[in-house]
Formats: structure tokens, C-alpha cells, sequence
């Protein structure tokens, strides 16, 4: 059950590493910074991300909660702040798929977060251990469209189920959260 980071953009790299077109390139650069920032929980550098010409508009289908869906700005800035205040940025997206062109790039894989237990209890989940944490996992693909400077316009998620389900009987030990390699 361990949690590796890195996995989250290995694909991104490999392909960085053969890609020539320009366009995209650019596109994986501006992908592989905000995963790699997201991972450190660095808002500043997520936002660094973002789209200026256009108003960033999150979609995460499979869910009606509105605060994953964010609209604007401000809106994906609070959204990411919560994220990062949330404790659950120790995360992987295992990427098994990869798409790239010159408006948009596509990943897919299984998703893993590890949650903490205090953040599980609040959301009503009957785990055992408030200090511990839980492994969250599910099929995720996400759609990255990209603005003309190559910066993300949105992260359109699409789940194949819930994460959550289980989560109680799924808590993970120490050493089961790997750390980010140095560069």
C-alpha cells in the first residue's frame, strides 16, 4: 500500500525527455510544475501554474460537493489552500496513460492520497486512529486544457468510484509514504 510521489510524474518526464514540438513541451513543463508543487504544498507555485487569460474553472465529475469544482481565480486559490491546509497533499497518480498535443494533456491511473485520520473523522468516516493515516484510492483521469500561453485553464477529474469506500480498513504504516527525490 505505499504511496510514491514520484510515480505522479515519471510519465511526464519520460516524455519531456523525447517530446520536441514546442507547444508541447511546454505543456508538460507547465503539467510536470504544478504536480511537482502540488506534491510540496506550495500554493504560490500551483498558482504560478494557473491561467491569467482565462477564468480557470475546475470540473470534477462523479461528485456534486461544489467546492471540487472551483470557478475563477480566487476560487481555485481557495480551493488549493484548503487542499494544503487539509494535510492530504501526500499523494501519487500512478500515470499509466499520457496524452499530450497543443491544447490540452491527459493523464490516467490510479489515484492514492493518503488522508489523515483526524480529517477522515471529520468527515464522518469511523477510522481508528486519529493520528494515523488512510489510503484513499481510485481510477482517476485527468484533462489538463491548456490557454495559448500554455498554463492550465482547468483540471476536469472524471473517477472510476469512490475512494473512500473501505477507507477505515485501509490505514497505512510508517515507511508507507515514500519522500520526493531530489532532483
Amino acid at each position: 500500500m505505499q504511496i510514491d510521489p514520484n510515480n505522479t510524474w515519471r510519465k511526464v518526464e519520460q516524455r519531456l525527455a523525447s517530446e520536441r514540438d514546442p507547444k508541447r513541451r511546454r505543456n508538460l513543463e507547465t503539467v510536470l510544475a504544478h504536480m511537482k508543487a502540488e506534491s510540496a504544498g506550495d500554493l504560490d507555485g500551483l498558482m504560478a501554474t494557473i491561467t491569467t487569460r482565462e477564468t480557470p474553472h475546475y470540473h470534477a465529475y462523479g461528485t456534486d460537493d461544489p467546492m471540487l469544482s472551483p470557478r475563477g481565480r480566487d476560487a481555485v486559490r481557495q480551493f488549493y489552500a484548503a487542499f494544503v491546509a487539509s494535510g492530504a497533499v501526500k499523494l501519487e497518480l500512478d500515470v499509466e496513460r499520457l496524452v499530450v498535443d497543443e491544447d490540452f494533456v491527459v493523464t490516467e491511473g490510479l489515484m492514492k492520497i493518503a488522508y489523515p485520520g483526524a480529517l477522515l473523522r471529520l468527515m464522518g468516516h469511523a477510522v481508528d486512529d486519529a493520528e494515523a493515516s488512510y489510503l484513499f484510492r481510485t481510477r482517476m483521469c485527468v484533462i489538463w486544457p491548456m490557454d495559448a500561453e500554455g498554463k492550465v485553464i482547468a483540471e476536469d477529474t472524471y473517477t472510476g468510484g469512490d475512494g473512500f469506500a473501505g477507507i477505515a480498513e485501509r490505514k497505512l504504516a510508517a515507511g508507507d509514504i515514500l519522500d520526493v527525490k531530489a532532483a
